[in-house]
């Protein structure tokens, strides 16, 4: 194929002015809808002719002068050295595409969401499925476009869809002319890029105080104001003008690995993928889980190395001027060569020695970090070529795909370069089954099955097994494939031929390191030759055979790989991704999704690098939270309610998933290529992470907290698993009825609306399950998709799904109050109805924890041949429980029922409780488990708390302080409700006769306190006997309790108020006896100065050293019950003192924070908290973590999340100076970034400590992103922006109040010089998504806990209620909350 690049033209000034006319007198409309009879992608709409081109991968060529323009996407040339300013970039107030207008026709207001308005809304393409693109003139006050905001009703006055499938295509519409004018018009005004944030310039009047802390620990005023100019400066030097995270010679810098989100959006099918910086960057993409690869997944270590080799390469033969060979111009160089990375170069330069003159011949590369979008550059200065490579996953489409743009530039000033080019994966893996393990294990054996097929004779291959490679006699033929399209953009957009015999290129160096086949042949006579690929993995390299670039010019080569379903499928695909301008728009519209995901937290502060650590925080809490969207908004009346105030809403999370990512190898992530994709997560990443939810969209209300409590146990556990929630109709007339409004009522479509009735009404069902079904039984529906989904959603019950797997963890329940709290910071008016007048059942499982007859057994020590008693497999799937769930076992699908999960009576009835009543029977059950000495919890359940690699603790017979301060939190604030409400608490007849033989123990045990050192004063390890037969009868009649439980008798006892208080009073005397206790035992560990500053234990174990042999495990081991015990301490551990400042006032807390900084838990050299302090001479008994080198993972790490809850913690005491001075020393993005190793926006899980062995690791961050950390931060946000009770109720009135009290520092205050004078100081941040808030104050200073002295208050109607005084009156604090009525707030200090 010959090629020669083409210039373009500008764009016409005169067109712009036309375009103006048009669209002021004319709406803009384009029908997407197909003909039903007509052909399978018969669409003819070019996408060139009514999109925007985004940003183009070069800096210079036909992209970077003309483009199809749109507001919401920009027209830009890729930085280079000198160039950064050569872009214009998209304003998000200028925005008003949501994520629902994939959706195509949905239009209606959701005032709850965050704003991107304009004057003219610019609509995006559809699905294959949309119907209707329109573009309305929008009131500019419009906030309705976040992706956590509700799931948009299409506009009842669209277009019927006619369409065969789900995969309808797109038409002309008879006002494609007029879109294209109001595109153009809109692409004529450029716009500042909105996520730098405004310039703030800083001055000696905006530093308050004589000392500003900083990284050093001090400084002058002057120092400081100096060091804060630097901060700002780098902060800005660190972004280019789309807002992406660059590093340079990325490539020669340590290893780090990260992930692209995965997200393409509600109607999109999404791909995993995850990069490195080494090669070209990914280093392994493909389809749902890492079991379906179509680039092989491999750990980060293996992924370092193989990526440069095995992943995306790309290969020039080139020459200048007169031809090959003449004056030494011809070359083969392949860009991103490992060979030619920086190393000796960045050595030189940061040793301050010269650069040899071969270093400095090699070119330099950058690697620009987006939040859906990876970019790597390599600027040749030798060949003078400058390649651009973009990656992101294709959004919006009903198949899934990840697309690479190679955008190949001629930097040289007088000579055209001629091109030949291979770019493409070097090795590419077939469809086949779950491969992962397979492709490990018996790789080459697996080859046998591979083969290449082709939908057209070489420019679509079709890459699949022959069969699914079972030894079983069921043999499975494979039908799926991968496919690999590619094509030159703004060129006729033919497909490219493709080179999958990797002999081809690289010849018998089966490493792959030389293309040895383009040093015999050109690209031509490899395109024209025979290619094998049977029985060998393959390649997959787009082939241009020749193209000419001008000096200054680009050309663009587009791939896209993805699984098509049959062979036939690839050339429907081809027929859509050829439109012109697709992959341009694609990527506007991916990066558009992940804006509109964080517009709800939307922060413009005067530091660059801490507004977009905000946006993206809350990215990634969403990524292992997921995104809440409201479903079951059918009509306007809802459009001010929440879930609790109006049933047929219902909350959804999207885009979920458990980390598996290269660093964290050991989990098996899941992505659903679905319709609205979700995948599982653990239950406590899940329940931390949505703790946000109710802040950031009130509408969702007690949705979190009550699928959390239902998760609850009769046992006190919880599932480890949870799944998102599931659908349900169970009335046949509704089943029909929303059929028929889908299908429609005609004879015609009788058997559509059958076997649609049928789907609803066949069980539970997900929405991107119900969307997959329509589409594979092609199921014409008239109505919308998405008008289909909120049909079904407001009929539908909803019920929680989760997962039980081997073994309870013994901290999950205590994320519960956190979920509580959030909501009534929104809600304090709601609390009696939530925890009294709402029932909820009780999740049932098939595991159960064994009695202590059952495993405490005794076994060998690891270091000799001693023997001592462990708590061996405490927990085991109960085959009577198994039993009672195969009764609601379906004989049809073989699947359970969703009654299966829920705790029956002895009737048959789904078991039952008030939320105070679960939370009380926590508060027992736990109680009932705490140690023989009375301190910690027990880790009774087979798996330890929070720290998981204290694993060997729960064979120590260990316990936890930690949830031992969660439970006084419990208890504390189970007796706040009981006194204020005096309402009566009914529960299990069961759990009423536990807490009796809980009373006749505390009666036994008497009034003594048995404190070491006071009431004890020798031996004092050793349980004292009454306490050990306290804990005995209270252990066997909890392990009595567990018996009877399953099932309920049904029968249920009523606590009054009065006596509920009573019993929780003594149990709170006891808890706080057994915590003084712990303090008298104390730590013990390496670090001898931590003994002596009185900070909280975090665990103990227990040795039994008096037994009796009870008989034999069925493995033989000897089964025991134990006589006597004696206490075992470890050295000191950051948890304990997290959670036990929960329970302190803020003088205690100052304390025990001045204690911690002097203790072995502060790391002096990175001036951060490391998980614990040192393990030396720990035993490996203990878990895991003794296994790791010291600073490195839980091993005496600066573990990020558990820091950052300790940071947390100072902020909710009020301790705001020491807060924000630990902040700008231990947390993103304000550490030393060099050291850290990777963006400062994405939070690792640990860094390595001073602890560590290799001095030029520490510091260095591991295993980023999808942490809890982002849940603590978020929490430090809400505080930071809002305070701690943002409503609240008036102790005189009774009447529900508003009052934002920030805590902020003044060094994070915008400064404009130019404004009023009250004005000239201030920090804007949205509220609920969708309401901006600007605090005003006249001078720098800081504003810690201070109301304000005013408010303006900006309704969308356009008018102002002015507000004197701190507190905003309950009529307009419920509207604020409603959120649908207020444009703005402005707060006056």
């Amino acid at each position: 194929m010959d090629t020669h690049q083409e210039e373009a033209d500008d764009p016409d000034e005169e067109s712009c002015a036309m375009a103006s006319i048009a669209s002021e007198a004319t709406p803009l409309h384009v029908n997407t809808a197909r003909n039903r009879d007509a052909s399978y992608g018969s669409e003819t709409l070019t996408f060139s002719n009514i999109i925007a081109t985004s940003p183009p991968d070069a800096r210079s060529g036909p992209d970077a002068r003309s483009g199809y323009l749109s507001s919401n996407m920009s027209s830009a040339s890729i930085d280079t050295p000198g160039n950064r300013s050569s872009a214009t970039t998209p304003n998000v107030s200028n925005v008003t595409a949501s994520i629902f207008d994939e959706r195509m026709n949905g239009n209606k207001p959701l005032p709850s969401m965050p704003s991107m308005s304009s004057k003219q809304a610019i609509t995006q393409l559809p699905p294959r499925h949309g119907q209707v693109v329109q573009a309305n003139n929008t009131d500019s006050r419009d906030k309705s476009n976040s992706l956590s905001s509700s799931h948009q009703r299409p506009n009842s006055s669209t277009h019927t869809q006619n369409t065969h499938s789900l995969a309808s295509r797109i038409k002309i519409s008879t006002t494609l002319v007029l879109l294209i004018l109001g595109l153009i018009l809109s692409g004529c005004t450029l716009v500042e890029y909105a996520t730098m944030g405004p310039t703030s310039k800083l001055n000696d009047s905006t530093i308050n105080g004589s000392h500003i802390a900083d990284g050093n620990g001090g400084g002058t005023i002057k120092e400081s104001i100096e060091k804060e100019k630097n901060r700002r400066a780098k902060a800005k030097e660190l972004f280019d003008e789309l807002g992406r995270y660059i590093i340079e010679d990325y490539d020669a810098l340590p290893t780090f690995s990260s992930f692209l989100p995965g997200v393409a959006g509600i109607y999109g099918k999404p791909v995993w993928s995850f990069y490195v910086n080494r090669g070209q960057g990914i280093s392994s993409f493909g389809v749902k889980s890492k079991d379906f690869p179509i680039m092989e997944f491999h750990s980060a270590n293996n992924a370092y190395q193989n990526t440069p080799l095995l992943g995306f390469r790309t290969f020039y033969q080139g020459h200048r001027g007169g031809g090959w060979g003449k004056n030494d111009e011809s070359f083969v160089v392949e860009p991103f060569d490992p060979a030619r990375t920086r190393f000796t170069q960045s050595k030189n330069k940061k040793d301050g020695g010269s650069v040899g003159d071969e270093a400095s011949n090699y070119p330099t590369r950058s690697m620009f970090i987006g939040s859906n979008e990876l970019q790597i550059r390599e600027v040749d200065h030798v060949h003078k070529i400058e390649t651009n490579v973009t990656y992101f996953v294709l959004p919006e489409e009903d198949f899934g795909a990840f697309v690479r743009r190679t955008t190949i530039a001629n930097i040289g000033k007088k000579k055209s370069v001629h091109l030949s080019i291979l770019d493409g994966l070097a090795r590419i893996q077939p469809v086949g089954g779950k491969l992962n393990l397979l492709l490990k294990t018996i790789g080459r054996t697996l080859e046998g099955w591979m083969g290449v097929y082709h939908a057209d004779h070489d420019t679509m291959p079709f890459f699949r097994l022959s069969t699914e490679p079972l030894d079983s006699a069921a043999v499975i033929v494979e039908e799926a494939g991968h496919f690999c399209l590619s094509y030159i953009e703004n060129e006729e957009n033919d497909f490219l031929p493709i080179i999958f015999d990797t002999n081809k290129v690289f010849g018998r160096d089966s490493s792959l390191m030389r293309p040895v086949g383009l040093y015999e042949k050109t690209v031509k006579s490899i395109v024209e030759g025979e290619q094998y690929g049977f029985a060998k993995t393959s390649s997959a390299f787009a082939a241009v055979e020749d193209v000419v670039i001008k000096p200054g010019r680009s050309i663009t080569i587009t791939t896209f790989y993805g699984k098509a379903n049959t062979i036939n499928d690839v050339s429907v695909t081809a027929r859509r991704i050829v439109q012109g301008g697709f992959a341009r728009y694609k990527l506007s519209r991916a990066r558009e999704l992940i804006k509109q995901t964080t517009a709800g937290v939307e922060t413009n502060t005067g530091n660059h690098l801490f507004n977009g650590y905000v946006q993206q925080m809350y990215l990634d809490n969403s990524l292992r939270g997921g995104v809440p969207v409201l479903l079951g908004d059918i009509d306007d009346s809802s459009l001010s309610l929440n879930v609790d105030e109006d049933p047929r809403i219902k909350v959804y999370h999207l885009f979920s998933r458990i980390h598996g990512d290269l660093e964290r190898d050991y989990n098996d992530f899941v992505i659903e290529p679905t319709f609205f994709s979700e995948g599982p997560g653990n239950f406590r990443d899940i329940a931390q992470n949505r703790r946000i939810d109710v802040i950031i969209n009130p509408r969702i209300g007690s949705f979190n907290v009550k699928l959390f409590l239902t998760f609850i146990q009769a046992d006190g556990y919880n599932p480890l698993s949870v799944e998102a929630v599931v659908f349900t109709i169970d009335s046949k007339d509704e089943c029909n009825r929303l059929a028929a409004v889908a299908v429609g009522y005609a004879d015609g479509h009788r058997a559509d609306r059958e076997k649609l009735a049928a789907i609803l009404c066949d069980g539970s069902f997900r929405p991107g399950q119900l969307a997959e079904m329509i589409e594979k039984q092609r199921i014409f529906i008239m109505s919308t998709l998405p008008e289909l989904i909120d049909n079904v959603a407001a009929s539908a019950t909803i019920s929680p799904m989760a997962v039980t797997k081997e073994g309870y963890w013994a901290d999950h329940w205590t994320y519960l109050l956190d979920l509580i709290e959030s909501y009534l910071k929104i809600y304090p008016d709601k609390e009696e109805k939530l925890l009294y007048d709402e029932e909820l059942p009780y999740y049932f499982s098939s595991w159960a924890v064994r009695p202590r007859a059952k495993k405490y057994v005794l076994s060998k020590n690891f270091h000799g041949p001693g023997s001592h008693v462990r708590q061996l497999n405490p927990s085991f799937e109960d085959p009577v429980r198994r039993k009672q769930m195969r009764h609601f076992m379906s004989n049809s699908s073989g699947w359970y029922a969703i009654e299966a999960h829920s705790h029956h009576d002895r009737k048959g009835n789904i078991f039952k409780s008030a939320p105070i009543a679960k939370l009380f029977l926590l508060a027992t059950i736990k109680f009932a488990t705490r140690d023989a000495y009375g301190m910690g919890i027990e880790y009774e359940g087979g798996k330890p708390g929070w720290n998981d690699a204290m694993n060997g603790l729960v064979g120590m017979l260990g316990s936890g302080m930690p949830e031992t301060y969660e439970l006084k939190v419990l208890l504390q604030y189970l007796r706040k409700a009981a006194l204020k409400y005096k309402r009566p608490i009914v529960v299990p007849e069961e759990l009423a006769t536990l807490i009796g033989k809980i009373t006749s123990a505390l009666n036994e045990l008497g009034d003594g306190e048995y404190i070491p050192g006071e009431s004890i004063t020798s031996n004092i390890t050793n349980v004292p006997s009454e306490l050990f037969k306290y804990w005995d009868n209270v252990a066997t009649a909890r392990e009595e309790y567990r018996q009877k439980m399953d099932p309920f008798s049904g029968e249920t006892k009523v606590f009054s108020s009065t006596d509920v208080i009573k019993i929780l009073d003594r149990w709170m005397s006891q808890v706080d006896i057994g915590i003084a206790r712990a303090h008298a035992i104390g730590s013990h560990g390496y670090e001898i100065k931590d003994e002596s500053l009185g900070i909280t234990p975090t665990y103990f174990s227990f040795n039994v050293t008096k037994f009796k042999k009870e008989g034999k495990t069925s493995d033989g081991h000897p089964l025991v019950s134990a006589r006597e015990m004696s206490v075992g301490k470890f050295p000191l551990f950051l948890e304990g003192v997290v959670r036990m400042m929960k329970t302190v006032d803020a003088e205690k807390a100052t304390s025990i924070y001045e204690a911690v900084k002097k203790s072995g838990l502060r790391d002096e050299q990175l001036q951060q908290y490391t998980l614990s302090s040192s393990l030396v001479g720990q035993s490996y008994d203990m878990g895991r973590m003794m296994a790791f080198s010291p600073g490195w993972l839980e091993n005496q790490s600066v573990w990020m999340h558990m820091s950052y809850k300790y940071y947390l913690e100072l902020l909710r005491k009020g301790m705001y100076n020491q807060f924000f001075f630990e902040m700008r020393l231990g947390m993103l993005p304000f550490i030393d970034g060099e050291k850290y190793g990777r963006s400062l926006l994405e939070c690792s899980s640990f860094i390595a400590s001073s602890a560590f062995a290799d001095p030029t690791m520490v510091g260095q961050g591991f295993l980023a992103r999808l942490s809890g950390s982002t849940a603590e931060f978020l929490s430090m946000w809400s505080l930071m922006m809002t305070g701690p009770s943002p409503f609240f109720i008036n102790d005189e009135s009774g009447a529900l109040e508003m009052q934002l009290v920030p805590a902020l520092p003044s060094w994070l205050l915008r400064h404009d010089p130019k404004a009023v004078y009250d004005q000239q100081y201030s920090i804007h941040f949205k509220l609920f998504s969708s309401i901006d808030v600007t605090y005003y104050t006249s001078l720098s200073r800081d504003l810690f806990g201070v109301a304000p002295a005013k408010y303006e208050i900006g309704l969308r109607d356009g008018s102002k209620i002015k507000v004197d005084g701190p507190t905003i009156r309950n009529d307009i604090a419920l509207n604020i909350r409603r959120v649908v009525f207020i444009d703005y707030i402005n707060a006056y200090f």
